[in-house]
């Protein structure tokens, strides 16, 4: 580890506090949405969170089984390979690198190297065979040594009730180089000077946008004409969108048409379900007839900013 590091303890910090630490830069898990890596997480949302106009992300159930069984994957990974490891808490900073901070979960004692642990789905195993890994593991792994000076990082994933799977990571300074390129870039030009990155396609980005803008203004009306080449390229969009569920609907009508009364259907690696499901509604209007109408109390009001372009025709 490089010796001017700044350690700033976790101990007994609420998590609001190291939300509020963690919000002053980059950490590992923000460098592979910065990449593009986290499907979850874009670079526009990650940048909107940087900057607080998106709400703190609520612990998934995800995030807690993973957090709890941190201590044993680290335990396992110790016994797997006789490695002694030790647990940093602190979050940890490099003064070259403002832009950039590491919360390591555990340093391998007697070498410079960090350990990464990580808890899946079982769901998840395709994504390990052949000694392959998520790429948004690497990218948490290079932020950590490019923080810290590392010169190796251990990824040791437990992926629940099949496997337990450790790699070893090598530094690359030609990668690392590159990734401090894009933190500081980001960092710098996007989070600090409050300029948007572009937009992706991705969800993540359009939640985020929803979020930001959840409310109108009544009677407020916007001269579109800064953005007309994207107006045009999304009536194009919905033109085809609306061809090719015509195209997918007429597909269908041949395979409903041939399984006929078949509940099941396949062709080669292909399978197809077609069984008759049951679903229960509840029906408002007969309730009410015989009972008087539901009391608004019962009734919960959702806010919504729909999102409508509509054509007039002629035009």
């Amino acid at each position: 580890m490089y010796k001017n590091l700044i350690k700033i303890s976790t101990l007994g910090m609420s998590r609001e506090d190291w939300l509020a630490e963690r919000k002053k830069s980059l950490g590992g898990s923000d460098v592979a949405a910065l990449l593009g890596l986290n499907e979850y997480c874009s670079p526009y949302s990650l940048y909107a969170e940087k900057l607080g106009l998106l709400p703190e992300k609520e612990e998934t159930e995800a995030m807690r089984i993973g957090k709890d069984l941190e201590e044993y994957v680290a335990k396992r990974f110790a016994e797997k390979t006789g490695k002694k490891v030790r647990k940093e808490n602190a979050i940890i900073r490099n003064p070259d690198m403002p832009y950039l901070h590491a919360n390591v979960d555990r340093v391998v004692v007697g070498e410079n190297a960090v350990l990464e642990c990580k808890t899946v789905s079982a769901l998840s195993l395709q994504q390990y065979k052949n000694g392959e890994y998520p790429a948004r593991f690497y990218a948490q792994c290079c932020a950590y040594m490019l923080v810290c000076g590392f010169d190796k990082a251990y990824l040791a994933v437990l992926v629940l009730g099949r496997e337990f799977l450790i790699f070893e990571i090598e530094r690359d300074e030609s990668e690392l180089t590159a990734l401090d390129n894009a933190c500081r870039s980001f960092w710098n030009d996007n989070v600090l000077k409050k300029e948007a990155p572009g937009f992706d396609g991705s969800d993540a980005t359009k939640e985020a946008l929803k979020t930001i803008f959840a409310e109108s203004a009544p009677g407020h009306t916007a001269d579109l004409t800064a953005v007309s080449t994207h107006l045009s390229t999304y009536l194009q969009l919905k033109k085809r969108m609306k061809e090719l569920e015509e195209e997918l609907n007429l597909q269908q009508a041949y395979i409903t048409e041939f399984m006929a009364d078949a509940e099941k259907g396949s062709f080669g690696n292909i399978s197809v379900s077609f069984k008759t499901q049951s679903r229960s509604t509840f029906d408002r209007e007969l309730y009410e007839l015989e009972n008087g109408a539901i009391a608004d109390k019962y009734f919960k009001v959702s806010t919504q900013r729909p999102f409508k372009v509509t054509e007039k025709k002629g035009k």
